[in-house]
């Protein structure tokens, strides 16, 4: 009896580690809310670049490389939109599982910006709804390859995300549906939001381009100006993270108002509007068609 109960003590930390979250590190906070989705409570996450931080340029601090060399699965965007993320990969030799949300999509070209370059792919694909239920599938295979255990759980519960991201691609779309096409135009402050135009037929003008941190030409804010002017255009919205002063400039000399704040790149904090991935969505959409009909 003493022989068996030693032998079970002697057991237990093995279980305990097999019963340890597993730690995921992902590079930013859309890419986190996402792998909390399919990861659930088998999982310990750390994002690095949190709510309302700029993903583009973060700085990376040493506890950030320490959290990478205890994690099992690292997870990143791609297409240069998280170079640095790369970069610190490299430089604590991550030995772990490494997701590239991005594999398997096809990408839009990116549009040069004077002084910022991502590369040649548009790194925002999750605008696109229906590529974010792809990023939560490759998010699942790569938690699986780090924990096969968890494999049909981590499977499972991508495929209910991606139900209810189904839901959500054809509420934006039938929200869109309700503005007459001409009308379907907003002007933000720098271009992330290619996909979504793809996807569902809005237009975007950007003062800004691709980069926050790129300053438009006069020329430039002049001709976005006698274009809002000449199609009447009312959807005029700042974003989460950007410099306000140059769309602030344009609004007023085009004689329009600001109708609100866009979440392009980062979520917001638990309490603001856009505290995941879908409330984000819904954020968007929201303020974009109540404004583009005027």
């Amino acid at each position: 009896m003493l022989r068996r109960s030693l032998a079970f003590l002697a057991l237990l930390p093995l279980a305990a580690r097999a019963q340890a979250p597993l730690r995921v590190v992902a590079s930013f906070s859309i890419l986190g809310d996402l792998a909390r989705e399919v990861g659930g409570e088998r999982i310990a996450l750390t994002m690095l670049a949190g709510p309302d931080v700029d993903a583009h340029h973060f700085q990376p601090r040493p506890s950030h490389a320490e959290a990478l060399r205890g994690a099992a699965v690292a997870i990143r965007n791609g297409w240069g939109f998280d170079p640095w993320f790369e970069r610190l990969l490299r430089s604590t030799n991550f030995r772990g599982v490494q997701v590239t949300a991005t594999e398997g999509i096809t990408p839009l070209e990116a549009r040069p910006t004077p002084g910022h370059n991502h590369g040649p792919a548009d790194p925002h694909a999750w605008q696109d709804v229906r590529h974010a239920a792809r990023y939560a599938r490759t998010i699942a295979a790569g938690l699986a390859r780090a924990d096969a255990a968890g494999a049909a759980t981590y499977q499972a519960a991508a495929a209910a995300f991606s139900t209810r991201l189904d839901a959500l691609d054809a509420w934006v779309r039938a929200q869109v549906a309700t503005v007459p096409e001409a009308r379907r135009v907003v002007v933000t402050s720098h271009d992330a939001f290619a996909y979504f135009s793809a996807a569902y037929g809005v237009r975007f003008l950007a003062p800004q381009g691709v980069a926050k941190q790129a300053e438009p030409s006069a020329q430039q804010v002049a001709q976005l100006i006698r274009q809002i002017r000449g199609q009447g255009i009312t959807a005029v919205f700042l974003e989460n993270m950007t410099n306000p002063a140059t769309l602030e400039r344009l609004a007023a000399e085009a004689g329009v108002r600001i109708r609100g704040r866009l979440f392009a790149d980062a979520l917001s904090a638990p309490d603001g509007p856009a505290p995941t991935y879908e409330a984000m969505m819904r954020h968007n959409v929201g303020l974009m068609v109540t404004a583009m009909r005027g």
